[in-house]
């Protein structure tokens, strides 16, 4: 080897400063643990992965598969076919009363996707970006990747981690680009009610603000008011909306999402994803045709599921001295409050609790720093009601062993 190899070789790898900006996923980081202890024989009762245990619907696979034995295997446009993307803003509309266009649609590879080339297009540096806390991990990071800064907007555990309008509007400056919504949320599984998301979009409008409201979770709330800002056709100028068939057909492995936008944005996300992914899977995208188009009578069946999972799960965890938890009105998650067990055994932070948690009691759980809180860890109940009662039962044991909570209880 050369002298100059060589000190090529010892030099220190130098990244763009962007990948700096942003840290690992905090669920993956987790689903990696887990997964790393199973196949070290260890028996994982697994409560942290963020998407449903049910199977993709029969009707959905078998238009996958004829897809390939119909060899729709070549590129397709780079926001989807025609096909799908009638099929999309179709659905959009006959749920939600909405209104696009197919040239107002662009279908990513995954939700995920969506909101990542959405930010890119709208967000520059110096723009502010504002956040309710808790929030999707990726949110936060993708708004620093793409050079802005997210405000972050605290909400409250005792009423339900619900963002309002008057909470928004205050902290907006001349520097405000955009609004993140969440509802409902993951972690907390917070519904905002469709007044209180009209007011926001309204009063965004008028102050040339976008809305981005991530609605991935949208078929599955629990409060009675499915609702879409996206038919709110007096705003539309200034929202996008993006949706994802991973939790509503159980399609998480299959990466399809989508955003609805003015067809300026979709053009600009379009002109992204030519440059990145070119077209999501033209298999996927038969796949998701059949699922927009066929029976959604699946969902009402995995929503009413969702409800006696989350009703087991919660009642087991708040029956334990020292939790506080707030129902969640939508998603599949609990957010419970463990502050009282921090300063105990050396557990002073969230991330702390899971990872002895995990380690010990062989529960994974994704602690809150990485939805921006310091006092809750996050439990998904899409699992089986024996994997819910296996983990809670550990759950249990493990903070018997921590020893009885503080009086001051949810601290």
């Amino acid at each position: 080897m050369t002298a100059v190899t060589e000190a090529t070789a010892q030099a220190a790898v130098k990244f763009a400063a962007r990948i700096d900006r942003i840290e690992p996923s905090a669920t993956m980081a987790v689903v990696a643990e887990a997964d790393r202890l199973r196949q070290a024989g260890v028996d994982v009762v697994d409560l942290s992965v963020g998407e449903p245990h049910f199977f993709t619907p029969q009707h959905i696979k078998e238009a996958g598969i004829a897809a390939i034995h119909n060899n729709f295997t070549r590129y397709t446009p780079v926001g989807g076919t025609a096909e799908l993307k009638r099929a999309i803003v179709e659905r959009h509309a006959a749920d939600f009363g909405s209104a696009y266009k197919s040239d107002e649609v662009a279908a990513c590879v995954g939700g995920k996707h969506a909101l990542f080339n959405t930010i890119q297009v709208l967000v520059d540096h110096g723009d502010e970006v504002i956040l309710p806390v808790p929030y999707w991990v990726s949110f936060k990071d993708i708004v620093r990747y793409a050079g802005g800064s997210c405000v972050l907007l605290e909400t409250g555990e005792e009423n339900g981690f619900r963002a309002s309008a008057e909470m928004i509007r205050r902290l907006v400056t001349p520097r405000t680009r955009l609004i993140i919504l969440n509802s409902p949320a993951n972690p907390s599984g917070a519904v905002m009610s469709s007044r209180e998301l009209t007011e926001v979009a309204r009063f965004a409008a008028e102050r040339g603000i976008w809305v981005v409201s991530d609605e991935c979770y949208v078929y599955l709330n629990f409060s009675g008011q499915r609702f879409s800002v996206g038919s709110l056709h007096a705003y539309r100028e200034r929202i996008v909306v993006v949706g994802s068939l991973s939790k509503t057909y159980a399609m998480t492995g299959w990466r399809m999402g989508y955003a609805l936008a003015p067809a300026k944005v979709v053009k600009a996300i379009e002109k992204l994803e030519s440059q990145s992914t070119s077209n999501p899977t033209s298999i996927v995208q038969k796949a998701a045709v059949a699922a927009l188009t066929g029976s959604q009578e699946c969902i009402e069946q995995m929503r009413g599921q969702y409800v006696q999972l989350r009703d087991r799960l919660l009642k087991r965890v708040a029956a334990v001295p020292g939790i506080t938890c707030a129902k969640p009105e939508g998603a599949f998650y609990l957010y419970p409050n463990i502050s009282a067990f921090l300063g105990r055994r050396g557990i002073n932070s969230p991330a702390e609790f899971a990872r002895r948690l995990l380690a010990e009691a062989h529960v994974a759980t994704v602690p809150g720093e990485g939805f921006g809180t310091n006092r809750h860890i996050r439990m998904s109940y899409a699992t089986s009601e024996k994997e819910l009662d296996r983990g809670a039962e550990r759950l249990e044991q493990f903070l018997a062993k921590l020893g009885s909570p503080e009086t001051t209880k949810g601290r």
